[in-house]
């Protein structure tokens, strides 16, 4: 597998993680009755678990973006060190900002953020032919 698909596969791996801490900490945050049912009448989340949902929101946004590029990439066979990096900064960088993110660190956070937008950026950049 291309490093750009398991780039690909450890985003979606990642996303699993993030999911997995919001339901935990959903359920701690409103009780197992309340997230196992309808979840009509629930209470403004508490902070901890808004900032959860936020995070999985986020890494879902940036995966929708960049999992169709690598699919183009790799149904195209295009892999060059411009997608592999590309591919590698998305994904350390979205890890890092998930970290980030969980912790309640300011100004850092968007700095990761911004080093996985670049590194979508480069894998667009390389599946349009422009470097």
């Amino acid at each position: 597998m291309s490093v750009e698909l398991t780039m690909l596969a450890y985003a979606a791996g990642l996303l699993l993680v993030l999911v997995a801490i919001q339901a935990t900490v959903g359920v701690q945050a409103q009780g197992l009755m309340p997230m196992a049912g309808p979840r009509d009448n629930l209470p403004e989340p508490k902070p901890f678990q808004a900032r959860t949902r936020r995070v999985v929101d986020n890494h879902r946004e940036g995966l929708t973006i960049f999992a169709p590029l690598v699919l183009i990439a790799a149904v195209a066979h295009i892999s060059s060190p411009t997608t592999v990096l590309g591919a590698q900064l998305f994904f350390y960088s979205r890890l890092a900002h998930a970290v980030l993110y969980l912790a309640g660190v300011p100004l850092v956070r968007p700095l990761a953020w911004g080093v996985g937008i670049a590194g979508t950026v480069m894998m667009l950049g390389a599946v349009l032919g422009w470097f």
